[in-house]
C-alpha cells in the first residue's frame, strides 16, 4: 500500500486530495497547522476538521505548521517508520493576503506569503525527498496557482511566492534527474475554497462566483477536480511526467 504525506490537508484542495488518494488505497499522513494567523483576515481550518477527515479516510492526523521545518521533518520520519516509507509528498498548504500595491505591502504580509506558500514547500522537499528516493516510484507534487504564471494586481506577495513554487519544483525535477522520483506542479484556477472567498474580499467583490467569468468554463472549479490531477501525477501512469506545470484552471491561462 503506497504512503503519502499531505500538507494543508484539513480542508479545501488538501482535503480533496486526501479523499482522492484514500479512495485509491493510499495510506496518508495529513498535516495542517489548525490555527489562525494574525497576518490573514480569514479563519483557517481547525483541529476538528483535520481529525474528522483523518477518521473518515483512515489516516494519521498531525498538527504542524509548514513554516516549522523540524515539525515537518518529524512528521515525514514518523510516517516512514510507521508505514515503511514515503512514496508521495503533496504540498498543498497555502494562504492568501493582499490589497496594497507592491511598494506598500506590509512586511508582515510579505513574510507570511513567502513563508507559508514557498518556504513551506521547500520544507516538505527537504523533509520528504530523502524518503521518496528510497521508493520505487516517488512522487512530489506542489500546488501553485494561476498566479504562479500570471501577474495579478493587489496580490504581490502571493504572486511572488506562487511563481517561486513553480521554479522551485521544476529545479527539484532537474536535480532528481536519473532517479525514479518525479516532481510536478499543479496550478489551479478559481476554485471554490476559503482562499477564493478571501480573494474576493481583497478585490471588493460581492461573491467569489464573480471569478467564474475569467475562465472558459464560466464556473468555479471544485477542489475534487484539482485533486484528480494530483492523483494522476501520483500514479504509476504518470511515470514519464516530471518538471511539468499542469494548469487546472478551466482555461483561465489558456
Amino acid at each position: 500500500m503506497p504512503t503519502a504525506v499531505i500538507t494543508g490537508a484539513a480542508r479545501g484542495i488538501g482535503a480533496a486530495v486526501a479523499q482522492a488518494l484514500s479512495a485509491q488505497g493510499w495510506q496518508l499522513t495529513l498535516i495542517d497547522s489548525c490555527r489562525n494567523d494574525d497576518a490573514l483576515d480569514y479563519d483557517l481550518a481547525d483541529a476538528k476538521e483535520l481529525h474528522t477527515l483523518a477518521e473518515s479516510t483512515g489516516s494519521t492526523a498531525v498538527i504542524a505548521d509548514v513554516r516549522d521545518f523540524a515539525a515537518i521533518a518529524r512528521a515525514c520520519a514518523d510516517t516512514a517508520a510507521r508505514c515503511g516509507g514515503v512514496d508521495a509528498a503533496i504540498a498543498v498548504a497555502g494562504a492568501i493576503a493582499g490589497g496594497p500595491p507592491v511598494w506598500e505591502l506590509p512586511h508582515a504580509q510579505w513574510d507570511a506569503m513567502l513563508d507559508v506558500n514557498l518556504t513551506g514547500v521547500f520544507h516538505l522537499v527537504k523533509a520528504a525527498v530523502p524518503y521518496l528516493l528510497a521508493s520505487p516510484a516517488g512522487r512530489f507534487v506542489a500546488i501553485s496557482s494561476a498566479a504562479g504564471t500570471e501577474p495579478l494586481q493587489q496580490l504581490g506577495g502571493y504572486v511572488a511566492a506562487k511563481h517561486g513554487v513553480v521554479g522551485l519544483v521544476r529545479t527539484l525535477a532537474a536535480d532528481l534527474a536519473g532517479t525514479s522520483v518525479t516532481a510536478n506542479v499543479v496550478a489551479p484556477g478559481s476554485t471554490d475554497t476559503a482562499v477564493l472567498a478571501a480573494t474576493a474580499r481583497i478585490y471588493g467583490l460581492d461573491s467569489p462566483a464573480e471569478f467564474a467569468q475569467h475562465s472558459y468554463l464560466r464556473r468555479l472549479l471544485t477542489p475534487a477536480e484539482v485533486a484528480s490531477a494530483v492523483g494522476y501525477l501520483c500514479s504509476r501512469e504518470a511515470s514519464a511526467i516530471t518538471g511539468a506545470l499542469l494548469p487546472v484552471d478551466g482555461g483561465f491561462t489558456g
